[in-house]
């Protein structure tokens, strides 16, 4: 649009600098691009010594070359094929979806799912964020229910607009950089009945909802270590976490109905976590270096507190969570409102200037 040239000018330039390549190749000794891949003792290093940041770089390790046979090639010469095609999105949820994809029209859908069904979603999300961008779509639009285990990532940046229900448990990393979506797991019915405790064994593995955005998710369960990790603006109830909770989170709401591992909340400086205590333990567990305890006594908490409860028990029929919202006035003294102290600054400079009509 401004090249102020002509065509040919450009193809002519290009002309030039495909023959000045086939000179510098010659005097290197290559008659084919492809052939020179690899070969680092070609390169020539300038003197960079005087270079306050360069002088301490060094490359070595990156351009090593390593001894090979000759029939060693040391550029790609098969393609991989990392079976994207045969992916659970692939097989069966894009093509379920379709009608919601297409019209906005809702999908219900009950499929079983493997722990070598991973991503499951991913894909699915990235044709809803195509066509409809990070708005995605209406609440429930695409439910679909899964019976089995599934594999790492289950609803890696999830999509606003669709639910992954998990009869069953997961792997790592569920939830990951998770984008308005709704993710619930509970263990399975015929256990349940059978006297299974949720509360006291694990749904999930470790870095749930690690870097999440926007979104909810709810675990009838345990989950491992480094939960919520980087979490920005994900709601979360889960029964029981390991070490590192919280970590570096900066928005969202967390709700924790069971034990905490140690190192809670280290570097966290944005969002609220709500920790039920009822032993006293917890802030033994907590780091303090970025927060603060107190409790959660104001409407604002009540309300939010109260909210995550019912969508918890509403989705995964957690009795924890109906205990608590059946005496609800009671039990609230025993939850612990975790306070990042800039977090706190923030919101009342916010607040004070709402006041102030600015």
């Amino acid at each position: 649009k401004k090249f102020v040239g002509k065509p040919e000018h450009v193809v002519n330039f290009f002309f030039f600098i495909a023959e000045e390549v086939r000179e510098i190749m010659a005097e290197l000794g290559f008659t084919k691009l492809e052939d020179m891949i690899g070969q680092t003792e070609f390169l020539e290093f300038d003197d960079v010594s005087d270079h306050w940041k360069a002088r301490h770089v060094d490359l070595s390790v990156i351009l090593h070359k390593p001894a090979v046979r000759a029939n060693v090639a040391l550029r790609r010469v098969q393609s991989q094929d990392h079976g994207l095609d045969m992916s659970l999105d692939h097989r069966e949820l894009i093509k379920l979806a379709q009608p919601a994809l297409e019209r906005g029209e809702k999908v219900r859908a009950e499929l079983g799912i493997e722990n070598v069904n991973r991503t499951v979603g991913t894909t699915l999300s990235g044709l809803v964020a195509k066509k409809y961008g990070f708005a995605g779509l209406p609440d429930e639009t695409i439910h679909f229910k899964f019976n089995g285990h599934a594999g790492q990532s289950l609803g890696c940046f999830l999509a606003k607009g669709i639910t992954l229900e998990l009869e069953g448990d997961a792997n790592d990393y569920l939830g990951k950089g998770l984008s308005g979506g709704r993710i619930i797991a509970y263990p399975p019915k015929v256990m349940l009945d059978g006297g299974f405790k949720a509360e006291k064994n694990i749904i999930a593995g470790n870095v749930i909802c690690y870097g999440g955005i926007a979104g909810e998710i709810y675990l009838r369960g345990v989950v491992g270590e480094r939960f919520c990790v980087r979490n920005s603006g994900v709601n979360v109830v889960v029964e029981g976490v390991g070490d590192h909770g919280c970590e570096y989170m900066t928005g969202g709401r967390v709700g924790v109905l069971g034990k905490t591992g140690r190192n809670f909340a280290a570097g966290m400086s944005g969002g609220i976590a709500y920790v039920y205590d009822d032993d006293g333990q917890f802030a033994k567990k907590c780091n303090m270096e970025m927060v603060e305890l107190e409790k959660p006594d104001t409407m604002e908490d009540r309300d939010t507190l109260r909210t995550l409860l019912e969508n918890h028990h509403k989705f995964t029929g957690s009795p924890l969570a109906k205990a608590v919202l059946d005496d609800f006035d009671s039990e609230l003294r025993w939850f612990v409102k975790v306070m990042p102290t800039d977090y706190r600054r923030v919101l009342e400079q916010r607040q004070r200037g709402q006041t102030a009509g600015v």
